[in-house]
């Protein structure tokens, strides 16, 4: 093959840091964002927080001309650098002078430090607010699991050291449920060989752990957590033996919902059967889960909804936005014809601060224009609820705003609306459609609060099969096959019928 030389013109599309950094930050979380920026601004020294009075036509200024401060504006700042300086160096002397003199070098040797010194100092717990409110009260904090909550009581049962371990390798073997994940031999399998521990040892160890609270914990079974805790009920309590002989001998029964096995069973009547169930109701089939470590965890919203006279408005939350600028004092150091180490690592973070400000105002921008539009589309939801969601998909949010379909799929990821109706995930309002009868198009999420709806509204003895919910949407207009109502159903997590089906 002859080797030869061409020349060739096309286009192709370059992913400059510039723009990864903007697409990278329409993808971030709330948290992920302050955790970018608070990296940037340890990064960069030209970077500095915002002030929530600053306007920023500082900055802009800055970023459009590029131009330097003039000589009086270098002298204004630093004149106020040195008063700052000196404002900061008498308060620092006021406090230790202050300290000094409020204790003095030599103490009585009985004296209390708490008679001389108060203890409270910038990191002490703050006071209560003015409406009485504990200022941490809505920290995240990590509670006791169930596991330390048993162990706690077995430390103050004044077991034997043998007894005690019995009861560790019990403990580690309880399920978040309160329920034994191990058996009685993979227990004493546990256990030191040379200890020669039989089942009998176990089982008494176990028999006492279950009186611990919560009442029925490191049981077997069901049957054995609700038999112990009848047992701890008033002996005088109306309809207890039926309830431990239904517990004890028919519990399968109850669980399958055979009604008519239970009343010839228990001989009871229907009435009474009622009385029964609602005593067994009463009951804890899971006591671990009284006992959890599980902590909350809180959204912050992006953006707000409000509805102002008869349209509504979507609103940036700030404080899931966070604000910064260019440090116009590190700003005006910067010299044009200076071709310094120093000067061109400062022109270089100057420009990446401009980069890193430009992309969050872009994020800001997009997110807000993305939330305007799914307002603007689901209006009748806001107004009406979720049987009147529209069917929406991010294609048509995306010509809309004349942006790239995947552009909307980043910015609405992992964001988050407040509204009056409550707080939603930006992708709660994309849903597909489903042809009505007379050829309008259902939003999916419009017929999962239909079928809620209907489930809510049923009689709970003869509850609503996937087929009769398919007839009744059918009759509101909506054609959907039973197979899909058992999607749905299955999706929002509802039983189905025969397991929704209540005794009494």
């Amino acid at each position: 093959m002859k080797q030869s030389l061409q020349l060739r013109l096309g286009q192709t599309l370059t992913m400059t840091p510039q723009l990864q950094q903007a697409i990278r930050l329409l993808q971030l979380s709330t948290l992920e964002l302050h955790m970018e920026v608070q990296q940037a601004l340890d990064s960069n020294l030209m970077l500095e927080p915002a002030d929530d009075s600053d306007d920023g036509v500082e900055e802009r200024e800055a970023e459009a001309n590029g131009e330097d401060k003039s000589e009086s504006a270098k002298a204004e700042t630093a004149q106020a650098d040195s008063v700052r300086d000196a404002a900061e160096r008498e308060v620092d002397e006021r406090s230790s002078s202050a300290s000094s003199d409020d204790i003095p070098k030599d103490l009585p040797l009985d004296s209390d430090w708490g008679d001389i010194y108060d203890g409270t100092t910038s990191y002490s717990a703050p006071a209560p607010d003015e409406d009485g409110r504990d200022a941490w009260e809505n920290q995240t904090t990590t509670g006791r699991n169930l596991q330390d909550h048993l162990r706690e009581q077995a430390s103050l049962a004044r077991l034997s050291e043998r007894d005690m371990a019995i009861a560790e390798a019990i403990i580690d073997s309880v399920r978040d449920d309160g329920y034994l994940c191990n058996g009685l031999d993979d227990i004493r399998s546990a256990l030191p060989e040379d200890w020669l521990v039989e089942t009998d040892e176990i089982e008494a160890v176990r028999h006492l752990i279950q009186r611990f609270d919560p009442l029925g914990v490191a049981s077997l079974d069901p049957r054995e957590a609700l038999l112990l805790q009848l047992d701890r009920l008033d002996p005088d309590t109306p309809w207890l033996s039926e309830a431990r002989q239904l517990v004890d001998q028919h519990l399968d029964l109850l669980a399958s919902r055979q009604t008519a096995q239970l009343l010839r069973r228990l001989k009871l009547r229907q009435e009474d059967l009622s009385e029964v169930l609602a005593l067994v109701r009463t009951l804890d089939p899971r006591p671990g889960s009284q006992i959890s470590d599980s902590t909350a965890e809180y959204v912050i919203p992006d953006v707000y909804v409000r509805r102002d006279k008869d349209d509504w408005r979507v609103e940036l939350n700030p404080e899931a936005a966070p604000r910064v600028r260019v440090n116009s004092y590190y700003a005006s150091l910067v010299r044009r014809a200076d071709n310094s180490q120093d000067n061109s690592t400062m022109r270089q973070h100057l420009q990446e601060a401009r980069w890193f400000i430009k992309s969050l105002r872009s994020r800001n921008d997009t997110l807000l224009k993305v939330a305007t539009c799914i307002v603007r589309h689901q209006r009748e939801f806001f107004e009406h609820g979720e049987e009147a969601m529209k069917p929406l998909v991010l294609r048509e949010v995306a010509e809309e705003v004349e942006m790239h379909e995947s552009t909307i799929s980043r910015i609405t990821t992992s964001k988050y609306m407040h509204t009056p109706r409550g707080t939603f995930e930006f992708k709660y309002f994309f849903s597909s459609h489903v042809h009505t009868v007379d050829g309008d198009e259902c939003s999916a999420t419009s017929i999962r609060a239909r079928i809620r709806r209907l489930i809510g509204e049923e009689n709970p003895a003869k509850p609503l099969s996937d087929s009769r919910l398919a007839d009744i949407l059918k009759q509101e207009g909506i054609n959907v096959a039973r197979r899909t109502v058992a999607k749905y159903r299955e999706a929002m997590s509802i039983a189905s019928s025969n397991e929704r089906k209540r005794i009494a």
